[in-house]
This record gives structure tokens, sequence and C-alpha cells, in this order.
């Protein structure tokens, strides 16, 4: 799997991104225009109007009241600021106003604390933390239509190589899009604070190629396949408290309060990105959650070793 890209506005890869760069720099471009005249024009007073020897403690004469000062002060600011909002409209028009084509993917994305579901309502698949889209090429558009909800407090969805902020409010539904135009795997944040794991609320967006992608929802598609080997993890698993909160699809597990484990082992990272899915790893997340993200509602199950290592044998198996 690619290396996760290290975030930037400035190195965009999908449309609402691009149109935030290009809004961005012309905001940048004014205010440096701004800073430019503002600065010459106090060097200038501050040169030609300094105390020279002789002048004594003389004040210079004083102005009360110019209309010329007064326009100037006043509609400059108005016209900067009206060419701001209208540049700004444009731009939000061209992202918010696209209409959502018949073949465009879709995708839910739920804010819970502190993990991101990942829903794909046509295709049948629940994941979580990573949300994988088919790269858009020119020739071929490809965008993905995410629709953002939240179940607890209010959460932001920000991946800033693909698209701006977009908040995620319980009880009311707002919808974003992106059309990656380069594969890779691209680094969010949960840009809300919305308590005390905010910090190790991360996402990834993984784009593939159209036919990788492919590949990657047919695996999904696919339920759980029992091991063997791990048939008495499985059967721990089944009788603790973990299917009040977890799917494993292909078992009686169903519950929705947790993340769906059924491919868990297909992830590239564990708790939302506090810790990469390595067996070391998921072994300590299982025994003890608080240790890696302190504050998250999963509870230690407080299992014999010889539990742990049964039920993490299992969870392993999940691909």
């Amino acid at each position: 799997m690619p290396t996760a890209q290290t975030p930037s506005i400035f190195d965009p890869v999908s449309s609402p991104a691009l149109a935030i760069r290009e809004l961005s720099f012309v905001v940048l471009g004014l205010s440096a225009v701004i800073f430019v005249v503002v600065a010459g024009v106090a060097a200038y007073t501050l040169v030609r109007f300094r105390n020279r020897p002789g002048d004594g403690r003389r004040e210079p004469p004083q102005v009360y009241g110019s209309t010329q000062i007064e326009l100037a002060w006043t509609v400059v600011p108005f016209l900067i600021v009206m060419v701001l909002f209208l540049v700004t409209a444009r731009y939000i028009y061209g992202i918010e106003g696209r209409a959502m084509p018949s073949d465009a993917l879709e995708v839910t994305v739920v804010g819970n604390q502190w993990w991101w579901e990942i829903r794909y309502p046509r295709l049948g698949i629940v994941t979580a933390n990573e949300l994988h889209v088919p790269v858009s090429d020119p020739a071929r558009p490809a965008p993905t239509f995410i629709t953002l909800q939240s179940v607890d407090v209010i959460h932001s969805f920000w991946v800033p190589q693909l698209a701006g902020k977009m908040d995620l409010i319980p009880n009311k539904t707002n919808r974003m899009w992106i059309d990656p135009r380069v594969p890779g795997t691209y680094v969010g944040q949960c840009a809300e604070y919305c308590g005390t794991q905010h910090a190790w609320m991360l996402l990834e967006v993984i784009v593939h190629p159209r036919d990788e992608f492919d590949r990657w929802v047919a695996a999904q598609q696919t339920p759980a396949v029992a091991d063997p080997a791990a048939r008495a993890g499985r059967e721990l698993f089944l009788s603790l408290s973990c299917i009040n909160c977890h799917t494993v699809r292909g078992t009686p597990a169903n519950g929705v309060f947790g993340p769906d484990l059924t491919h868990l082992m297909s992830r590239r990272t564990i708790a939302a990105g506090a810790a990469r899915n390595t067996p070391e790893a998921l072994r300590a997340w299982v025994d003890a959650p608080g240790a890696i993200k302190p504050g998250v509602l999963m509870p230690a199950m407080k299992l014999a070793k010889s539990e742990l290592d049964s039920l993490t044998t299992y969870l392993l198996t999940l691909r």
C-alpha cells in the first residue's frame, strides 16, 4: 500500500482542494498587496516626519477632518471585502453546486467518539477509519459523494489534499464530494474538538486505480471465513460482550456501537490511527484499550493470558 502523503492544502489532488488552493492564493495575494501598501506608508511616514536636529519639540501641523482620507479608509476596505466575498461565493457555488452523477460512488461517513464508521450503501460494505475510493481519471471521471453524519458530538471531516473541512453535526446531514486524480494514501483528521481523544481521530483515504478498487470491493463483500485453527478464539469472541458492539459478517455478532470487524486485518491501523495494525498492537489493544487511547469507550475485558492469545489469534484471521 502506498505511503501516506503529508497533509497540505498546497498539494491538492482533487477538484475541491484545487479550488480552495486557488482561493487561498487570491486571499494571500490581496493580503500581500495590503501589507506592502500599509508598510510602505508607515515607512514613508517614519522617514519623512522623523525628528530632525533643530526641530525642537514643535508639533507638526495638525489636520482635523479630511474628506479624502475618510473616503479612502471607508471605500477601499469596502471594495476589498466585496472582492473577497464575490470570489469566495463563486468558489463555494462551484464546489457545492455540483450535481451527483448517477454512476458516482456513494459513501456515508459517521463520526463517533473517536473513530470513523464508513459505509458503502450500494456495495453493502461497512468498514472503519479508512475510506477507499477509485482514482478519477479526467478521461473517465469517478467522483465520490460523501454523506456526513454524527452519532454523538460535532466532528469535522478534513482531508486537506482532497477537500475542505465539513462538519458532522448530530441530527443533521451534510454532504461533500471528492474526485482524487492521483492514486495514493491521503491523511485526514477530525478538525473539530470532540473530546479527550480528538487528536487521535485520524482518517486515511486510499485512492486506488480502478481495477485495484474493484478487487478491494470484492474482498470486502465476502463474509468472514472461519479458520479451524482459530475456532477456540471465535467461540470465545462470540461468548463475550464483544458481539454487543461489533459486527463480524457470517457470525451472530451484529453490534453497531463499535467498528465492523469483518475484515479487521485489511486495515493499516487500529483505534483510528492510534496504533499500527500489527499482531502485537492488536493484542495490546484488546488487553487494555485505555493504555493506547485514554478515555476510549471500549472496555478492557480482563481476559486471562490464554484467552487473550486465543482471541487475538481469531481476530488475526479476519482479513
